[in-house]
């Protein structure tokens, strides 16, 4: 199914990215790269909702800790984000 490939594509990319996060070379950089990372959490985030209405699973009880995790991980980043702006702005 297509929405599997695409939700390992988007789903993994945002280990990727924070390791290039860790590694940036200004705040802004690192700002930018974490931005790369909430893109990439959010599209998994519908890829989820995508497979929760169809539903494309056998089990949907292992969808919820999931899509929590991910709500999760959209609000640290968020967070981080919006953390280093406000530094920036120091």
């Amino acid at each position: 199914i297509h929405i599997a490939g695409q939700l390992i594509r988007s789903g993994s990319s945002p280990a990727l990215n924070y390791g290039e996060a860790q590694s940036a070379e200004s705040r802004k950089d690192f700002v930018h790269k974490l931005k790369i990372i909430l893109k990439e959490l959010k599209e998994s985030r519908i890829c989820l909702k995508i497979i929760e209405r169809k539903p494309l699973i056998p089990n949907m009880k292992k969808l919820a800790p999931i899509m929590k995790e991910t709500e999760e991980l959209i609000a640290i980043i968020y967070k981080s984000i919006e953390t280093t702006k406000s530094n920036m702005q120091k």
